[in-house]
């Protein structure tokens, strides 16, 4: 794997009387933020070739909203990434690394955002506060992967950045 996408699911409905929180939709504009996100991602050149989603609702249709930006991209529910801690996370990553070059993973906070700041132990403080002070939903953390597995931060999207709604 040479590049790494960490994508925190868009925004969701609050959860309704008796609904599970596995089960939460996504609002309409977090439809479109997902989309934006995709967007702005593919007219860089950052493609993924496989995808690592969460199975909650929301999760599914970020992908879904997100996936006409990414025609030939590979998609793998993987339970364990729902409500993840990030060592889950970093398990599911290592083990389809050898299997992609560019791996996108749509997933959800704490844990996806805890993983994003673990990736930047050997980066400067203000990269790192970057990615620790701003992880709203509808952003991707875009990370180069340097052979030996190190990672750099190479782009941090946030729907409201790109012309979205995101959240504040």
């Amino acid at each position: 794997m040479r590049r790494l996408i960490l994508f925190r699911h868009a925004k969701a409905e609050p959860r309704g009387p008796g609904q599970a929180d596995f089960d939460r939709p996504l609002a309409p504009r977090g439809r479109d933020d997902a989309a934006i996100i995709a967007r702005a991602l593919a007219e860089r050149g950052i493609a993924p070739d496989l995808a690592l989603v969460s199975p909650a609702r929301r999760t599914t249709e970020t992908w879904i909203s997100a996936r006409d930006a990414f025609p030939t991209a590979k998609v793998e529910l993987c339970r364990d990434l729902y409500d993840a801690m990030p060592e889950a996370i970093q398990d599911a990553i290592a083990e389809v690394a050898d299997r992609c070059d560019t791996l996108i993973v749509v997933g959800h906070n704490p844990g996806l955002q805890e993983v994003a700041v673990e990736l930047l132990l050997d980066a400067s403080a203000a990269e790192s506060e970057q990615v620790a002070d701003r992880f709203p939903t509808a952003t991707a953390a875009v990370y180069a992967i340097d052979p030996v597995g190190h990672a750099r931060l190479d782009g941090l999207y946030l729907a409201k950045d790109l012309g979205g709604e995101g959240d504040a």
